[in-house]
């Protein structure tokens, strides 16, 4: 790939996801776009990125963005943060919302679902403290290939293998065949939608716990403040948010501070 193409390439891939390639990831573009470009009946990936010169092929420009976005995900991911979740974050958030009985939950690049199913999981295990209460989760992704996963709520046994209590596998999935069907009940709780971190958050509404985990770190930090600031925007006064182990805000927002003792976990400021 000649460096014009790469600076091409990885200039779209940005602009539509707000994914950052540097160079020594161009072996990516190889492995995940080659497919795309196979797809289109081509045989290199030159040909692909010629098309894309040449055209505004919408479809084609939503496969590569979809391609180059990572989807790796599991159930209780870290453990840490929904711990944290279960132990910390839901009983200070039903105290303080108990006139109310409403709960809403934002995950952020949700993936093949395993996140937002976590935590409905964890309501149905606090069901019974939870009688009366409305809480929603909401799922968002810029992949519409993932949400049909998420939606369908269908995994592999080495999917729920990774992370999954088996008491709670037992409990809350129908087994099919050589897969797993998450149970409808935990279904509810979920609402997925496709959406894009780098456009206005203002139309998802209000939330009182966002989760945006390890998406942060494939952007820049001018997006990554961005995102920060739109999240701070739609963020109760009083609300959490989530980040990944390996991702802050110190030294990209002042919008948020970190809470004590709670690693990973920030709040407005």
């Amino acid at each position: 790939m000649t460096p014009e193409d790469f600076k091409y390439i990885s200039t779209l891939i940005k602009g539509q996801s707000g994914l950052t390639l540097t160079e020594d990831k161009a072996y990516l573009l190889e492995s995940r776009l080659l497919p795309v470009a196979r797809k289109q009946g081509m045989e290199s990936l030159e040909q692909l990125i010629a098309k894309l010169k040449a055209s505004n092929d919408r479809a084609l420009i939503t496969d590569v963005t979809e391609a180059m976005t990572t989807n790796e995900s599991f159930f209780f991911r870290d453990q840490k943060p929904f711990d944290l979740f279960r132990d910390i974050l839901l009983p200070e958030m039903m105290e303080k919302r108990a006139a109310q009985k409403s709960v809403k939950i934002w995950c952020a690049a949700a993936s093949s679902g395993q996140e937002p199913y976590t935590i409905s999981i964890l309501l149905k295990e606090a069901a019974a403290k939870l009688a009366g209460w409305n809480c929603s989760i909401l799922g968002t992704d810029i992949s519409h290939q993932i949400l049909a996963k998420a939606k369908a709520g269908v995994y592999s046994q080495f999917e729920v293998q990774r992370g999954m209590p088996i008491t709670m596998l037992v409990k809350y999935f129908d087994k099919m065949d050589d897969q797993w069907q998450i149970k409808q009940e935990v279904k509810n709780a979920v609402t997925y939608k496709y959406f894009n971190l780098l456009d206005s958050l203002k139309p998802l509404g209000r939330f009182d716990i966002v989760f945006c985990r390890n998406v942060l770190i494939y952007f820049d930090p001018d997006t990554k403040a961005k995102v920060l600031s739109e999240i701070a925007d739609i963020l109760a006064p009083d609300g959490m948010v989530i980040l990944g182990g390996a991702e802050t805000v110190l030294g990209i927002s002042d919008r948020f501070a970190p809470v004590p003792g709670q690693r990973g976990v920030y709040k407005r400021t």
